[in-house]
This record gives structure tokens, sequence and C-alpha cells, in this order.
């Protein structure tokens, strides 16, 4: 698995994050627990903050969707954090890295190892995704 180090622009996207999801947090409800920023190749940013209901939404796909409805389609990196005071980084949920694979299989994804934070390639968090035969 290819790992990279973070630059600049990915500390700022992590603080990104942590500004989406700060004034939505809802720790004792647990509605809102997670931003998320997506950097596009254009440099433009999206944020998104997960919906919780028994069928819930993460915050990654809001913030995709939030792109694509603005017309984005070349994603760069993405970064979701947990709400509250620790505000650590998250690693996508199995469904996220799906949708992570289908949408930018070579966009870089912000996650954090026994190193400390690093960012590697979406394709590469799910070895064996499913492929929908059209």
């Amino acid at each position: 698995m290819e790992k990279r180090a973070l630059e600049p622009e990915d500390y700022e996207l992590i603080e990104i994050a942590r500004g989406a999801i700060a004034p939505c947090y809802d720790g004792e409800g647990y509605h809102h627990t997670v931003g998320c920023a997506l950097r596009c190749a254009d440099g433009k940013i999206y944020r998104g903050v997960n919906v919780y209901s028994i069928h819930g939404t993460c915050a990654e796909p809001v913030a995709i969707g939030a792109a694509v409805m603005d017309g984005a389609r070349d994603f760069d990196c993405i970064v979701a954090v947990r709400g509250g005071e620790r505000g650590e980084i998250m690693p996508p949920c199995g469904n996220c890295r799906q949708i992570l694979g289908d949408y930018m299989p070579d966009c870089w994804v912000i996650v954090e190892d026994e190193e400390g934070p690093c960012k590697v390639r979406a394709k590469e968090l799910l070895p064996f995704p499913y492929r929908a035969e059209y």
C-alpha cells in the first residue's frame, strides 16, 4: 500500500473538517458527530456532516454529494474527523470505503496509523470491492 506524508494543505483540510462539525456536534443525541472535508483537484473544498438515524448517512457521502451537485468530478483528498474535544481523524467505515472506491478510487484519503496521520489511495482501503455489472 502506497502511503504518503501529509502536506500543509492536508493539515488545513483536517482543520476545515473540524470546523464543519464544530457548530453541528451533538455529543448527547449523536445526530451529528463526524465532519468531513473534500478537496477537489481545482482546490475547491466541500464539507459534510453525518446525518444519523436508523439508516443514516456518513459525513463523507454528504460532502461527495455536495461536490457532485456543484459539478465536481475530479477529487484530490478527503478526511473525516470526530466532533467534540478530541477531533481525531476517523477512518472511513466499510460502506464509505465502497463509495470512495466507486466515486474516487485515486483520491487520497487521510487516515492515521501507528506512526501518525498519513494519506493513502481510496482504492487501497477496500481490497475486494463489490463491482456491479451494469
